[in-house]
């Protein structure tokens, strides 16, 4: 726990980072929230991509946005859609642990933090990430992971493990439904201090059982990010 608290005040030490264009400013950002108790998402089905995909363009076009963000720890009904969240002998899986960025498809995806690639993979199915990439990074002596999900399919071509990039650099870019687990087009992005024995994929969301550990394992993304103050 003590190594996991480092983490964060690492993290929090450092000028406020992007991981998707650049260009965006913050102040073109805007909340999402995707939780259970808001009733606005019972006006429509939640599991339709191309109704999702709709929600949220008219957000941002009200709020005249370009990204909505949210979801560090935030309990969604939407997960319960899929079988990856739960089966007969599990505990539903229906917290998110990640931050999402919600933005058109092609928007660019950039590296926090320079690291190199740990792993890379397609987790086809519906809910699960589509292609994703999980960078290491060594800061202050100090190992971790960050994780890139929902890319589009070209975001893996000529990707090799060590791979290095450099803070900024673009990583990839953002997937349609049609590739990224049938969302609308969004990142999510998540902060991981140990790996365990995961290669290409990660849990982004858990039980509430397992929220202790997630939590302390995954810390809030927005530590780094600072889309809001801390």
């Amino acid at each position: 726990m003590q190594q996991m608290e480092y983490l964060r005040s690492l993290l929090m030490s450092f000028p406020p980072v992007k991981v998707i264009d650049a260009a965006l400013d913050y102040k073109n950002y805007m909340p999402l929230d995707l939780s259970e108790s808001n009733a606005d998402l019972t006006a429509f089905d939640s599991g339709n991509a191309a109704a999702f995909e709709h929600y949220i363009n008219r957000l941002l076009s009200e709020s005249n946005a370009k990204v909505a963000y949210g979801g560090y720890c935030e309990q969604r009904s939407l997960y319960r859609r899929s079988s990856i969240f739960k089966n007969a002998q599990t505990e539903q899986r229906d917290i998110h642990i990640g931050l999402d960025l919600w933005a058109k498809a092609g928007t660019s995806v950039i590296a926090a933090l320079d690291g190199h690639i740990h792993s890379f993979a397609n987790n086809t199915g519906i809910g699960n990430y589509g292609p994703t990439i999980l960078l290491e990074h060594h800061q202050a002596n100090v190992k971790f992971y960050t994780l890139y999900g929902h890319l589009s399919l070209e975001s893996l071509s000529g990707l090799e493990i060590g791979q290095r990039f450099r803070q900024g650099e673009i990583l990839g870019y953002l997937g349609t439904a049609s590739v990224n687990g049938d969302y609308a087009p969004h990142l999510h992005f998540q902060i991981i201090a140990d790996i365990q024995h995961f290669v290409g994929d990660y849990p982004g969301v858990c039980s509430k059982s397992d929220l202790v550990f997630y939590r302390a394992n995954c810390p809030d993304p927005n530590v780094l990010l600072k889309i809001t103050p801390l």
